[in-house]
C-alpha cells in the first residue's frame, strides 16, 4: 500500500516527505518495526512512542505518524523518512489498521456490545440467533475470539486496534459473513474501534467499574456513548429502557433506536416472564410480532440480555422463528451462572459478576431459585476501582445466608488488605439482612472448600468473580486457577 492510501484514511494531517512510498507493514512498537513499515508514535500510560522515533527510523520504518505538537519542528526537519503529522495518534492507528487490512468491517455485519454487564452473554445469544438463520459469524469479546473453527484466546474485551483490524480481515477471509463484539469502554476511550463500522449497537446497562481508569461514573458513561455517537442514521441502537442512562443513550445517538424493557413500555418487551433453575420462558413483543421464547439462561437479567439479542436478530432480518430457535440452542455461556455438577446434593454455580450490580443481579436471581441457604464466595480484584469493595461486601451479605469472603485476582495488592476494604460493607449488610454470618479464606481454593464443606442438601452455593478465567494473578503472575476445576476437586473431596 502507498503512503498516499494511508494519509488519505485519515482527517486533518499535515505532512511532509514524498507519499509515493509504498508501506510494507503497520505498528506501534518501536521494537516490531519492519523495513519499509509505518511506525505510529502512540502516547501510553506506561511509555511514549514519540520518544523512539529514532530506533523506529533505524529499525528501517519508510514513514512515522506523530501527533502535533508532541516532537520537536527540527526533530522531524531531520528525521529522513516522511511525516505525517495527526491530532490523536490513537485514533490514527484505528483508521490506518483498517485500511491496511482492507477495511474488513465494511465488508461484514458489525454487532457492538457495550454495557457495564450482560455483554458476554448478550453477544453470546447474538450469535446464536445468527447461526440459527444461516449466518455464518464470528465473536469478539471476553472469553475468546472466535470464528469458524478458530478460536483464540482474548487477552482483552475488546483487542487492540491492530489486531482487531488483523481479526476482521482473518474473519472476511474464512467466510463470515458477521461478527458480534463485545465493545469495553476501555477500546472506546482508546480508540481501539477506529476505523470499525458498526451496522448495530446495544446499551446493556451501566452501574460502577473501571473507576481506577475513568475518572468518575460520567467519564465512564460518556466513554460508551462514543459507540452511539459514532453510529450512521442508518445503523440500528438497541437500548435497555429500564436502564437510568438508556434515555440519554437514546437521546444522543442519530442512528435508528430500538428499546428493550422488562418494567417500561418499549419497542421489545418481555410479558408473562417464569424463572427457575432450570432457565426463563417469556413473550417477547417486538416490532416484527411476538413471539414465545425459552432459554436454559437463568435469572431476570438474562430476560434483558435476550431481549437485546432478539432486537439485534430483527436488526439483521432475522424471522422470529429464527430468534427463538436461536435463543433456546445456547445452552450456557462460560462462566456466567455455570452449574458445577458432580453428583452432589446441592448446586453449585460459578458466575463472573465482579461488580456490585452484577453480583446483586446474581444474588437476587438466586433468591428467586433457591430452595436452601446461599453461600456466596467471593472476592475484589486488586489494582482496581477500590471504591466498589465495600459495595459488593455489603450486596453479598445483604442477600446471603454465609458469606465466605477470599481472594480474586490480587495482582499487585496485599490480599488481606483488599479484604479489609471490603469487610465494612460485609458488616453493614449483615446489620440490614438481621442474619448470617462470614467467613475470611484469603486463599480462593481454600474458601472453595469450605463453601463446599458448608453446603446441605438443597443449598446453593456461588462462586462469583472470575467465572471463565482459568487462572488467577498473584502479583505480576498468571498462576493456573479454574474456579469450575477447584470447585469440582471440592465436591469429589466430600465423597472420598
Amino acid at each position: 500500500m502507498r503512503l498516499r492510501e494511508c494519509a488519505d484514511a485519515l482527517d486533518g494531517v499535515r505532512m511532509q516527505g514524498s507519499l509515493d512510498r509504498e508501506i510494507t507493514g503497520l505498528t506501534d512498537d518501536s521494537r516490531r518495526v519492519s523495513p519499509g513499515g509505518l511506525f505510529v508514535a502512540v502516547k501510553g500510560t506506561q511509555s511514549d512512542g514519540h520518544r523512539f522515533l529514532a530506533q523506529a527510523v533505524a529499525a528501517g520504518a519508510g514513514a512515522i505518524v506523530v501527533e502535533t505538537g508532541r516532537v520537536p519542528a527540527e526533530t522531524l526537519a531531520s528525521i529522513g523518512v516522511p511525516v505525517i503529522q495527526v491530532g490523536d495518534s490513537r485514533r490514527a492507528l484505528g483508521l490506518l489498521a483498517s485500511r491496511f487490512h482492507g477495511d474488513p468491517s465494511r465488508r461484514l455485519k458489525v454487532i457492538g456490545v457495550t454495557g457495564t454487564n450482560g455483554k458476554t452473554t448478550t453477544t453470546y445469544l447474538c450469535k446464536s440467533i445468527l447461526e440459527a438463520a444461516g449466518v455464518r459469524v464470528g465473536l469478539i469479546g471476553t472469553v475468546a475470539y472466535v470464528f469458524g473453527e478458530e478460536r483464540v484466546a482474548a487477552a482483552h474485551t475488546t483487542p487492540g486496534a491492530l489486531e482487531l483490524q488483523g481479526l476482521l480481515r482473518r474473519m472476511v477471509d474464512a467466510g463470515m459473513q458477521a461478527v458480534v463484539m463485545e465493545v469495553s469502554s476501555h477500546a472506546l476511550a482508546l480508540e481501539r474501534t477506529a476505523g470499525c463500522q458498526f451496522g448495530t449497537a446495544v446499551f446493556t446497562n451501566l452501574t460502577q467499574d473501571h473507576l481506577d481508569f475513568h475518572a468518575d461514573m460520567e467519564d465512564y458513561f460518556r466513554a460508551k456513548l462514543r459507540l452511539f455517537t459514532a453510529l450512521a442514521s442508518e445503523a440500528r441502537a438497541i437500548v435497555n429502557g429500564d436502564d437510568p442512562y438508556g434515555g440519554r443513550v437514546v437521546e444522543a445517538t442519530r442512528a435508528r433506536v430500538w428499546t428493550y424493557a422488562i418494567d417500561r413500555p418499549a419497542d421489545l418487551r418481555a410479558e408473562d416472564v417464569q424463572m427457575s433453575l432450570n432457565g426463563v420462558r417469556f413473550t417477547a413483543r417486538t416490532p416484527a410480532g411476538s413471539v414465545a421464547l425459552r432459554s436454559r439462561l437463568v435469572g431476570r437479567h438474562n430476560v434483558h440480555n435476550i431481549l437485546a439479542a432478539v432486537g439485534s436478530g430483527l436488526a439483521q432480518g432475522v424471522p422470529l422463528e429464527a430468534i427463538a430457535e436461536g435463543v433456546a440452542a445456547l445452552r450456557n455461556v462460560p462462566g456466567r451462572f455455570e452449574q458445577v455438577d458432580a453428583g452432589q446434593p446441592f448446586t453449585v454455580v460459578v458466575d463472573y459478576a465482579h461488580t456490585e450490580d452484577a453480583l446483586y443481579r446474581l444474588l437476587t436471581t438466586a433468591q428467586t431459585v433457591r430452595t436452601g441457604r446461599i453461600i456466596t464466595v467471593f472476592g475484589c480484584g486488586g489494582d482496581r476501582d477500590r471504591g466498589k469493595r465495600p459495595k459488593m461486601g455489603r450486596v453479598a451479605a445483604r442477600y446471603s445466608d454465609v458469606v465466605v469472603v477470599t481472594s480474586d485476582n490480587p495482582r499487585t495488592e496485599d490480599p488481606d488488605a483488599i479484604i479489609r476494604e471490603i469487610l465494612p460493607g460485609v458488616e453493614a449488610g449483615l446489620r440490614e439482612a438481621g442474619r448470617g454470618r462470614y467467613l475470611i479464606h484469603a486463599d480462593r481454593r481454600a474458601a472453595i472448600a469450605e463453601a463446599v464443606r458448608l453446603a446441605q442438601s438443597g443449598d446453593l452455593v456461588l462462586i462469583a468473580g472470575k467465572g471463565h478465567e482459568d487462572y488467577q494473578v498473584i502479583g505480576k503472575e498468571k498462576h493456573p486457577f479454574d474456579d469450575r476445576v477447584v470447585a469440582r476437586e471440592a465436591i469429589e473431596a466430600l465423597a472420598r
